[in-house]
């Protein structure tokens, strides 16, 4: 994907804290400055590549799917490394299907564009840093009914206030703040996703 193209998704995001401002920019100059952006060979060449997560939302019961990330030991949203020039978008098609066997289907609020974005050093064996942008799909809970075992122990659905009321330790390290950017969307913000659209044509 043309770095072009992943400044303007950048540019859709609007920081939920400073925290995420500081990401953002840090991001669009990573990007900007012609580092290598995919990882090219497993577990982390380069150390610093590009990732697309995925959170599902059952919107009617208003609830978030994690999974037990066995690698990682906590629970997180699904996602994967982007591949070298695809769209992270593609990526999100391509993981859903691989680690949930359901289609991806963008959540009505967010559209298919990331919500947030965050910048992360992993944990164990291979560390390396994680630029990923949160994409929202929808789902009912009942859709979900296997996962890539190989990948997961197990998956389970949460309200927004189940998932804030989780340790901060056994979660992705900003799950909280995205779940708290993910309450406090406007009912406006849908109309932010389509000015953003229109610029991106």
């Amino acid at each position: 994907m043309l770095r072009g193209q992943l400044l303007r998704l950048l540019s859709g995001i609007d920081p939920w804290d400073a925290q995420e401002q500081e990401h953002l920019d840090a991001t669009a100059e990573w990007i900007g400055g012609g580092a290598p952006l995919y990882r090219t060979q497993k577990p982390a060449t380069p150390a610093k590549h590009l990732v697309s997560y995925f959170v599902v939302l059952d919107e009617t019961r208003e609830e978030l799917l994690l999974v037990a990330h066995r690698k990682a030991g906590l629970w997180l949203p699904s996602g994967g490394h982007v591949e070298p020039l695809e769209a992270p978008w593609d990526t999100v098609r391509r993981e859903c299907r691989e680690e949930l066997r359901i289609e991806a289907v963008p959540a009505s609020i967010t559209g298919d564009r990331p919500l947030f974005l965050t910048v992360t050093r992993t944990r164990g064996p291979g560390q390396h840093t994680d630029v990923s942008l949160w994409y929202v799909l929808r789902a009912d809970a009942g859709q979900v009914t296997s996962f890539d075992e190989a990948e997961f122990d197990a998956i389970k659905w949460l309200s927004l206030d189940q998932v804030l009321a989780e340790p901060e330790d056994t979660l992705d390290p900003h799950m909280h703040r995205f779940t708290r950017k993910l309450k406090s969307l406007p009912a406006s913000h849908q109309a932010h996703l389509a000015r953003v659209s229109e610029r991106s044509l």
